[in-house]
């Protein structure tokens, strides 16, 4: 069958010329629908083995018929996208590349690559060079996207385009949007390039550009197998050198990278992966020499000097302007506050709620002569308040818009682990009490100090035992993930913290109230009691204020492992090895790449940036949460212990926690036990709808378990996502295995639902939720007082002062506003879930699947709109509640607490 399928293909491109055989061979074979045609290719053996006498035949035809072939042009019109700006250095350079390319002439050479062999050369058929027209002409021309043409001869032997090679000969790169090769019987062929094509000075190899039509290994045309093969070996690089800002090479490596030993001892910071104690994701290589004083240490680049990343996973411009917008905003609300604290260490300290406000209401009240000096220290700053009054002032938090006191009452506090910035650590208490699963000879006794009498009156009347068999008790453990660390975090200066639990009762109303929070220290000592204090619902004014405080503790809890482990690890660091493998081992012509390429967007860009900010000694997340110093091995415990790949889907993750049941006659095979939880209901209609659609997917190309494991591209991208990026946790026996579509199916959609709205839920409600830190304090800079501890009687004497003093002061709270403003910001450039490109692929009906896809996508945000107007839905409605958007598809740029990106692109 491959054979002749070969043969007929040969034949019936030369149907210009006439010939009754030809004409009948050609109509045969286009009477095929593209999908009748994939099936037929699913039928066949896996591979295309080229006989000799298969060559001898096909020569002999070409030769009969070679007079008769008829020589056509073919035009490409390409699409070169332009810098919205330019410095003066890049527009001179430009125009010298303009008159250079009049002058000279040339100099951006085409080469068309056919599908079929020449059995004349044993390689792929070919067209003669040409070159781009109209760069000169159009070196003026202020559009952002520029169309220039080139004109290809070829004859009607030629078959199907499906490659062009490109050689820039300028002096700079340029970026390629696109290219349609216009001319063919077959109809217009679109190349989606979307890349920087550097000059041949820097990379002198030709670029390989491969039509949209996609194509699995076994399937890839004769003409094309070579340059598939090439190109994945461009891309995975040898392993050795420094990589340099222009190169495409895509590798691993450990973090070593996040201390910086040779600025002081202050600054060194352990590796993290590649050590049993210590496990973790690999990241992207970079290769940058050692350290001078540690040789285990990569030296670091700070930002904003950039961090290798293949080229063309750098930021769009659109994306670098609203950073740069942000730039501006943090040097005023970062810079203004460090010296006022640094001028008047008093100010540091708030002395009333009205102060925290005034930072929404007014801005920094300065005293004159204070402010007099910092304007004439700082001349920008006096420009910018000149230009824009408003920059030193933060928008008002969407959490205090509705009602400013919310954030003070229990059930709010509750709430919040529904339909809040985390909504995913909430779980349903299946034993009473409680059980830690560290080392009792390390830790003391794992049983929890709360005991039944402590909340027995909170049970409407039930007993422990009823309430735990009606599913009505929740809580929300910290206690294992901070104990072990909890010595050396509170050794530090301005850091307490405590393991905390805390217990909910689910209502009739379908709400939570918390009806006990633990408080544990570690014991002084192996095998004594640990230091532990539980606190019930206060009944006076003095049990109120220490309620307030341990609802505090707890949410800095709630907020480190937010930020370490549910977005950070999950989200940005678990998924940067299998991006990285997938350009390693996924040709851009397989069809499993195309589906994921919207899914990896900016991801590796975002990821070096933390690594030089935010995760990086002395970074940002260490400055702003409670963990300090030791918030990435915390991160790496995390790993360790709870993450599991097979558990990150949605209703896996929801039946671990014990938030859901299996249940095949409720609409996504699950039920969840608090019916109104906001995260969940609206998560579960884009996982459906991601699912329904990755279904149809892979049941187009893999009909079969045996054309799964065939595909030699697909098994070794999740191999080596495993076994190199994984590679710590490679043994793990919980890892699905890819040997048919039921497993493939889970792989993808988890991975597309932990870039999109995994992600979103997580990360676009920092600063409309977090923005009020009293709401949700990053950290803790004192611990809970008792009797016997000597502050106890200035928090007797000023509760409202001590509550304060225990929040972040002015410079860590204004510091941790300014990045958690910039995270929870959409850029102009965003591409939302259900939204994408029709020429996305070649298989029309992938792309109508697709829109499919796009419409249920709407319909599940109708359906979201529809359920925050629900009266019974009190976790999303109600007076001064704030209904839940966060996975509500479409947004605006901005600060808008919605919106779902297609990836993880802040």
């Amino acid at each position: 069958m491959a054979l002749s399928m070969e043969i007929s293909i040969s034949i019936s491109t030369k149907s210009f010329v006439g010939g009754e055989r030809s004409s009948r061979l050609t109509s045969s074979f286009n009477s095929l629908n593209s999908r009748q045609r994939q099936r037929q290719r699913h039928r066949r053996c896996v591979g295309f083995p080229m006989a000799a006498a298969t060559v001898e035949r096909m020569a002999t035809i070409v030769e009969e018929e070679k007079t008769k072939a008829v020589k056509f042009t073919a035009r490409a019109v390409v699409t070169v996208r332009r810098k919205r700006r330019e410095d003066l250095k890049e527009t001179i350079a430009n125009q010298i590349d303009a008159y250079s390319d009049k002058i000279v002439g040339r100099s951006v050479l085409l080469e068309l690559i056919g599908t079929q062999i020449d059995p004349k050369t044993g390689g792929p058929k070919t067209s003669k060079r040409t070159h781009l027209k109209g760069w000169f002409d159009k070196k003026d021309l202020k559009a952002e996207k520029v169309v220039y043409t080139a004109d290809f001869m070829v004859d009607s032997t030629f078959g199907e385009p499906g490659a062009i090679t490109i050689l820039n000969r300028h002096q700079r790169e340029f970026y390629l949007e696109s290219i349609e090769v216009q001319g063919f019987p077959t109809g217009t062929v679109h190349f989606t390039c979307d890349s920087w094509v550097q000059p041949n000075k820097i990379q002198p190899n030709k670029r390989v550009f491969f039509t949209n039509k996609p194509y699995l290994p076994s399937e890839t045309p004769l003409g094309l197998r070579r340059l598939r093969e090439m190109e994945l070996m461009e891309l995975r690089g040898g392993g050795k050198g420094e990589r340099k800002m222009t190169d495409r090479i895509y590798d691993y490596d450990i973090y070593n990278d996040l201390g910086n030993p040779d600025k002081g001892t202050e600054l060194v910071r352990p590796t993290i992966g590649g050590a049993e104690s210590l496990p973790y994701p690999r990241r992207l290589r970079t290769g940058r020499p050692p350290t001078e004083t540690d040789e285990s240490a990569e030296s670091r680049v700070e930002y904003p000097e950039p961090i290798y990343i293949p080229r063309d996973e750098e930021f769009e411009e659109k994306k670098l302007e609203m950073l740069a917008d942000g730039d501006v905003k943090a040097l005023l609300h970062n810079l203004v506050p460090l010296l006022v604290s640094s001028l008047s260490p008093e100010t540091n300290d708030f002395k009333g709620f009205h102060d925290i406000d005034d930072l929404f209401k007014e801005g920094l009240r300065l005293k004159q002569a204070l402010q007099d000096y910092l304007l004439e220290k700082i001349p920008f700053v006096t420009k910018i308040q000149e230009s824009s009054e408003g920059l030193l002032r933060y928008d008002t938090p969407h959490i205090i818009r509705k009602d400013k006191f919310a954030w003070l009452r229990d059930d709010e506090f509750a709430r919040q682990s529904l339909a809040g910035i985390n909504p995913v650590n909430i779980e349903r208490l299946q034993a009473f009490p409680p059980v830690s699963k560290l080392d009792p000879e390390v830790y003391g006794p794992p049983e929890s100090a709360i005991k039944e009498e402590h909340i027995i009156g909170y049970l409407n009347g039930m007993s422990v035992q009823q309430a735990l068999e009606n599913n009505r008790l929740y809580m929300l453990d910290f206690h294992d993930i901070y104990l072990p660390f909890l010595d050396k975090i509170n050794a530090q200066d301005g850091r307490k913290a405590y393991g905390t639990r805390t217990i909910f009762f689910l209502t009739d109303l379908g709400t939570l109230k918390p009806i006990a929070i633990e408080l544990s220290l570690p014991p002084a000592t192996p095998n004594c009691s640990r230091a532990k204090r539980v606190l019930t619902p206060p009944t006076d004014a003095t049990n109120n204020w220490l309620w307030q405080l341990a609802k505090a503790h707890v949410c800095s809890n709630d907020a480190g492992v937010h930020q370490l482990v549910n977005h950070w690890l999950r989200t940005h660091a678990c998924m940067e090895p299998f991006i990285v493998a997938a350009h390693r081992q996924l040709s851009i012509m397989h069809p499993i790449f195309k589906l994921l390429k919207p899914h990896m967007r900016y991801n590796l860009k975002i990821n070096s940036i933390a690594r030089q900010i935010l995760i990086s000694g002395g970074g940002v997340i260490e400055s702003g949460f409670t963990p300090g110093k030791y918030c990435v091995e915390m991160s790496s415990a995390a790993y360790r212990d709870l993450w599991r790949f097979d558990q990150e889907g949605l209703p896996a993750d929801l039946i671990r926690r014990g938030m859901a049941v299996p249940d095949q006659t409720e609409p996504h095979g699950l039920r969840l036990l608090i019916k109104d939880y906001p995260y969940a209901t609206d998560g579960l209609l884009l996982w459906s709808a991601i699912e329904k659609f990755v279904q149809s997917y892979v049941a187009t190309y893999y009909p079969s378990s045996q054309s799964i494991l065939s595909d030699t591209e697909l098994q070794s991208w999740y191999a080596e996502s495993i076994q190199v990026g994984h590679a710590d946790r490679k043994s793990a026996p919980w890892w699905p295995q890819l040997t048919d579509q039921s497993n493939l199916v889970s792989i993808l959609t988890t991975l597309i639902w932990l870039a999109s709205a995994q992600h979103a839920a997580l990360n676009f409600g920092q600063y409309p939720l977090g923005g009020y830190v009293p709401n949700r304090p990053p950290l803790m800079r004192r611990l809970v007082p008792a009797e016997s501890d000597p502050e106890y009687k200035n928090f007797m004497a000023d509760p409202h002062r001590f509550f304060l003093s225990a929040l972040p002061g002015l410079t860590q709270m204004t510091t941790f506003m300014t990045v958690i403003d910039t995270l929870s910001t959409h850029s102009k450039d965003e591409e939302y879930l259900g939204e994408r490109d029709d020429n996305w692929t070649g298989d029309e009906e992938m792309v109508k699947a697709f829109k499919v896809f796009a419409k249920e996508v709407m319909e599940a945000e109708k359906e979201m709109e529809r359920r925050n107007g629900d009266k019974e839905r009190r976790n999303r409605c109600g007076a001064g509640v704030l209904p839940y958007e966060l996975m509500q598809p479409s947004s605006g740029p901005g600060v808008t607490c919605r919106g779902v990106p297609n990836s993880v692109t802040i």
